[in-house]
């Protein structure tokens, strides 16, 4: 009971170190969803454990009607996890979530429909995933990596990366960058390629046409 406590107390925790605009224990305690939504995963968990499935779901359910978060009772959740403005925040049944990991509103830690068994992400210690990200399937976002706002992550990161777009790749790694920036002036343009093949299949007909007349064509 002291350790189960203790966890509880951690969760309040870390929304001083993770949100500037945290006043005091009080109003976390009784104002912040995240924190609810946290600690009804918490029982409900103890209840899936126990395979007590359709208290850990009632549990479940009235929490995601009262904060907008839905966490699957089936989910792992570590130390000090923080959910930020959580509204949206949708957290699978095969997640696993290790310490000190941060998402934000409109994350989805979800499958693809394709697998079965483990299905859903592994993010592990130190991870944050920015607003609206989607992270789907059965991945691992591994230590210290983060996930930029809107991005589709289908595959396994390494530790240390930093992740942007649709679909995700990395962008920095272990703080190099990796990727360069898309030199917007130099984007394809479909109309003047397409007029650069019409001018390279005339010349060609022309040389073709050329040949087979011999002296009686002459090129206008």
């Amino acid at each position: 009971m002291f350790k189960f406590l203790k966890l509880l107390k951690e969760d309040v925790d870390v929304v001083f170190d993770q949100d500037p605009a945290a006043r005091n224990r009080i109003e976390v305690i009784l104002t912040y969803a995240g924190v609810h939504a946290i600690w009804a995963h918490r029982v409900a968990h103890g209840f899936h454990k126990r395979k007590m499935y359709f208290i850990a779901r009632l549990i479940s359910q009235i929490s995601r009607f009262f904060t907008g978060i839905e966490i699957h009772p089936g989910a792992k959740i570590g130390k000090r996890f923080f959910i930020d403005h959580g509204m949206g925040v949708v957290i699978g049944e095969t997640c696993e979530i290790g310490d000190n990991v941060t998402i934000y509103q409109g994350v989805t830690l979800g499958g693809t429909g394709k697998e079965a068994g483990k299905r859903h992400p592994t993010l592990k210690d130190n991870v944050l995933v920015a607003t609206g990200a989607k992270v789907l399937g059965s991945i691992t976002i591994d230590e210290h990596s983060k996930i930029g706002a809107g991005s589709v992550v289908l595959k396994d990161v390494p530790k240390y990366s930093t992740v942007v777009g649709i679909p995700g790749h990395i962008v920095v790694q272990n703080g190099v960058k990796v990727r360069k920036d898309l030199d917007h002036h130099k984007l394809p343009d479909p109309v003047a390629e397409k007029c650069n093949m019409l001018e390279q299949k005339i010349a060609q007909l022309q040389d073709e046409l050329k040949e087979l007349k011999g002296d009686e064509y002459h090129d206008h």
